[in-house]
């Protein structure tokens, strides 16, 4: 099976690109290496590596020609810095997933679609009020978390809402660009789908980590984020009071749903997640424990940021019904393993 990774240069698309490799797969790659110089070491001779954006219609159509499978991991992430990154990521991620689509629309695809989604499509996660059941959560404003009022509460009786797993079929509700531009690269795969029959999988990565991960940008992880503050020898700074909950997922987990997707026929999202949720204070706490030697403890310090959500935790079980996925790397082997593992540059 021949199947093209976009963005599979990157911290998950590498990792996907290994893996279909060591199970004998032909492998394209489209990077446009933005983020390296010069193509990464750990890139497979046997991957065919094409450099070109994903917004270079000519490259991309050469790209599709031939294969059997498309991997679509190529995307600005993060929440980045403000609205100003408005343009880059509608570019990178609406225009880049378009200009793929057109492609193999004119090569008449209908051939399997994995495209990378992100938890972020369901802005904050589900709750439910003591008194009134489940219970829709309301943007958060300035002033509440300015306040240190950062749990939702219920709009009936303003009690806190407790947190609950979040499935795959609640209403989307994207609170910062990237989330939007991941929403509507789901849209667009899936109507791309519904005109050619192609079958189509968008996997919702919950937070991402593990060896190659980016350090430490405004469109890094915040797990990528403490580890460097910890390497040089900083107290990782905790924003709000810590008690966000997570789930923390390994990329060498995330790699094999990908896998599992492509072998798949199911058609429509699935979370990708570890079942595992934990807060963001507590696995900063396990990233230091990692550390051989002492280091600073983190440091709770009460800042936020308006794109932000509170709780997200996922219900893994269409994943593992789906696609026969569940993850298999824990979260404490994961964290000690991730205080040494290599980050990019």
């Amino acid at each position: 099976m021949r199947v093209l990774v976009t963005g599979g240069a990157g911290f998950i698309g590498g990792h996907v690109v290994e893996q279909l490799v060591a199970n004998g797969a032909d492998v394209v790659v489209v990077d446009s290496l933005t983020a390296h110089n010069g193509p990464p070491d750990y890139l497979p001779p046997a991957a065919e590596l094409r450099v070109a954006d994903l917004t270079d219609e000519r490259a991309v159509q050469q790209a599709v020609d031939g294969v059997d499978a498309v991997c679509h991991q190529a995307a600005r992430v993060g929440l980045g810095v403000d609205f100003d990154d408005v343009t880059g990521y509608v570019r990178d991620n609406d225009a880049g997933t378009a200009t793929l689509l057109r492609a193999l629309w004119r090569r008449s695809f209908t051939g399997r679609i994995v495209v990378a989604s992100s938890m972020v499509v369901y802005g904050e996660g589900r709750y439910r009020c003591a008194s009134h059941g489940m219970a829709q959560a309301q943007p958060r404003t300035v002033e509440d978390l300015g306040a240190g009022r950062f749990e939702p509460r219920c709009r009936r009786c303003h009690s806190v809402l407790a947190w609950t797993q979040v499935d795959e079929d609640v209403p989307l509700d994207p609170r910062n660009v990237y989330a939007a531009t991941k929403v509507h690269t789901e849209h667009l795969a899936f109507l791309y789908g519904r005109e050619t029959g192609a079958p189509v999988c968008a996997l919702r990565y919950h937070n991402v980590y593990g060896p190659r991960m980016p350090r430490d940008t405004p469109y890094a992880g915040v797990a990528s984020i403490f580890r460097s503050a910890y390497e040089a020898g900083l107290a990782p700074r905790v924003f709000e009071d810590g008690g966000q909950m997570r789930d923390f997922v390994h990329v060498h987990d995330v790699a094999r749903a990908n896998l599992a997707a492509l072998e798949s026929s199911w058609v429509g999202a699935c979370n990708v997640a570890s079942g595992e949720p934990h807060s963001v204070l507590e696995m900063a706490a396990a990233l230091g424990a990692g550390f051989r030697g002492p280091v600073p403890a983190p440091v709770v310090t009460g800042e936020f940021r308006l794109g932000d959500v509170r709780h997200v935790v996922a219900a893994p079980d269409r994943a593992a019904q789906a696609l026969g996925f569940r993850a298999e790397v824990s979260f404490g082997e994961g964290m000690a393993a991730f205080a040494h593992a290599p980050l990019r540059a």
